[in-house]
């Protein structure tokens, strides 16, 4: 029986689906800090939303460590994970090529990825913006899938992911 039109579908291990969830709510974050920063008054303010938006990238690499290989057996899963890994390293680049150092949450300096260079980060620049649309894209398509399975198909995929407990269920 194909996974597409699987009658049930077996219950997702607690880790995967906190860290399903918890990307889910630091991409969230993250794209919400940039948002907010393009009309944000004030060079600190900025600065600070800008570090705030690294930190959740990198939060948001760190968290695709916690998956296991199976969930990229799809495409989509596929680019959704290597894309929350891209992503944070290519803002990382972006900003030591603009000549900025990063750090974690101003504890960790993180190692300059590359050397200063005004050509280089406009290019991780745009790769940055184009990355995080297509990300923003799978994400669509993801949660779209999600609930063609629950509306249409009205298999267990979705109900598999969620972060209930089997026992809350009635």
């Amino acid at each position: 029986m194909s996974i597409l039109h699987a009658a049930s579908e077996p219950r997702r291990p607690r880790a995967l689906v906190l860290a399903h969830w918890l990307t889910a709510l630091i991409l969230a974050l993250a794209a919400g800090l940039i948002l907010v920063r393009e009309s944000a008054e004030g060079r600190a303010l900025r600065t600070l939303l800008l570090n705030l938006h690294r930190n959740a990238g990198l939060l948001a690499a760190v968290a695709q460590g916690a998956l296991p290989a199976r969930l990229a057996a799809s495409a989509v899963h596929l680019l959704l994970y290597l894309l929350l890994l891209a992503l944070p390293l290519v803002g990382w680049a972006l900003s030591n090529a603009h000549g900025h150092d990063v750090s974690l949450f101003g504890l960790v300096q993180l190692p300059a990825l590359v050397e200063e260079d005004e050509d280089l980060g406009d290019l991780l620049e745009d790769a940055h913006f184009w990355g995080a649309c297509a990300l923003g894209g799978l994400v669509l398509l993801h949660a779209g899938a999600a609930l063609w399975h629950h509306w249409v198909l009205k298999d267990e995929v979705l109900r598999a992911m969620s972060p209930r407990s089997p026992r809350s269920r009635a």
